[in-house]
Order: C-alpha cells, then structure tokens, then sequence
C-alpha cells in the first residue's frame, strides 16, 4: 500500500489540500495520505526545504513525498520527479529538494512534460492538484519516471549558507529554521562541539556552555544545546527564542571554545 506525503504552504483553512487528496484518491484509492505540514510561510521554499529534510528520511522505503510550495507556478519553471534509492520527490524545480539533490542517493530526475499523465485543462496557478498530484497517482500505481517525463540533469539548487571552522577554533554559522516553538536552528554541526565548554554567541546575547536538555536551564533562560536534527540550536526555557532576540532565519552566530 503506497505511501504519499504531502507538503504545503496552502494552510487548512481553504479547500486547496483536500483538492490534491481528492485527485489523489480517485486515482490511486488504496494510498495512504500523510500531511507533513501544510503551515509552511507562504512560499517560503527554504523552510519548506529544511521541513522536507527531516521528515522525509523516516518514513518507509518508497515513499512519494509531494511538496508544493511554488511561488513560480505558471511560469517557465519546471514540473520536477526525483527518484532516489529510498524514495520519489515530486514538485516544483525551484530549489525546494536541494537536499535531496545533495544526498547523492538521487537514480533519476525528469522533467514531468507529458500532459497526459496529468488532469485535463489544468490552472496556471494549482500545479499541485492539476499535475503533481495525479503523477504522485500514477507513481503510486507504479508508473516509472522515465514514462512520465524526459530526464534532465540540472535541477534547481538553492545556495545554502555553509558553518565554518575558524582557525582560533571559533565556529561560525547560521539559523537555517526556526521552529513552532520559536526554538532557533543553525547549520552549525553537532559534531563540531567536542571540546568541554563553549560560549554561543547570537545577535546581543551570550550563552555559556552547552545543555544536555531543556531542562537544564532555569524557566525563561536562553540555553544552546545538541538538538534532535544534529545541530546546534538556541531556545528559551518554555518560551521562544526568536521572539526573545528578535530572530530569524539568515541571522548569524558563532560558538567560542572556552578551556575552563
């Protein structure tokens, strides 16, 4: 029984998903639907990106993961399939699977430029239920990739800030999310903080030490601790971050060693 997940920035006030389900359904009836997010900013590609990032690795393999957040619909961008060892990605070519692009698990990537696998007559401004959303049924009916569209080899790539390793030993990075619960997440590895102590150091505040769990701080303090996608981040104790230091994704911070 196939799985498909879905991925938005349509929101659930409106009739938009329920429209890709229905297409979705009437095609491939034994599916299973699963809603990743559909509360993505309105089209904010890079947080869909990181989203799709961490869910999409835990879900079986063959998963068909669609992932609409498009604000290029109706022009020359591309319809997009990406196979990979454990998984299809289907959406839009605007940057939205550069992780997945980047994995180097990627078997197959076509442009989706064959109408028929689509609905008829479809809107220049709802992709995702006129083309996505039947070629994830037809995916799902174990349709290949090489049938519903013409493989190309330059899918869209976002340019992604990188975390550096500065010769005094500073780490340098940047949020690359920030969460419901305003907790702020950097590129900065995990990995990368092995010496005992560290100072983080974002926008006007200084964090001193790392935290093993939310816990470990007092109701209301800033902590930095190894978070759950494994990397660095910054919260507030029962509260939020970003609203605390005014932050947001693109924001800098850095990580001192400190030998006592």
């Amino acid at each position: 029984m196939p799985i498909i997940t879905l991925l938005t920035d349509f929101g659930n006030q409106d009739g938009y998903v329920a429209a890709m389900k229905g297409v979705i359904l009437s095609r491939a009836p034994d599916v299973t639907l699963v809603d990743i997010t559909h509360a993505i900013a309105p089209q904010a590609v890079l947080q869909a990106a990181y989203v799709l990032a961490q869910a999409a690795p835990f879900f079986p393999t063959g998963a068909i993961h669609v992932a609409v957040v498009d604000p290029g619909v109706g022009s020359a961008r591309r319809p997009l399939a990406i196979q990979t060892s454990t998984a299809i990605f289907v959406g839009p070519d605007n940057g939205l699977f550069t992780d997945v692009l980047d994995s180097g698990a990627v078997t197959a990537c076509v442009h989706l430029d064959r109408p028929r696998f689509w609905r008829d007559n479809p809107s220049s401004t709802f992709h995702g239920r006129d083309i996505f959303a039947p070629v994830a049924a037809h995916l799902a009916q174990q349709v290949s990739l090489n049938i519903l569209g013409t493989p190309i080899n330059d899918p869209v790539r976002l340019l992604l800030p990188k975390p550096q390793r500065q010769p005094d030993g500073t780490l340098t990075g940047a949020i690359i999310h920030v969460d419901h619960f305003g907790n702020l997440i950097s590129n900065i590895p995990a990995a990368w903080l092995s010496v005992a102590r560290w100072q983080v150091h974002i926008g006007p505040a200084t964090i001193d030490g790392i935290q093993p769990s939310f816990a470990a701080a007092p109701v209301g303090a800033l902590l930095a601790y190894r978070g759950s996608a494994g990397t660095l981040e910054v919260a507030v104790r029962n509260g939020s971050a970003a609203q605390a230091l005014g932050a947001e994704v693109g924001q800098t911070l850095a990580a001192e060693p400190h030998s006592h």
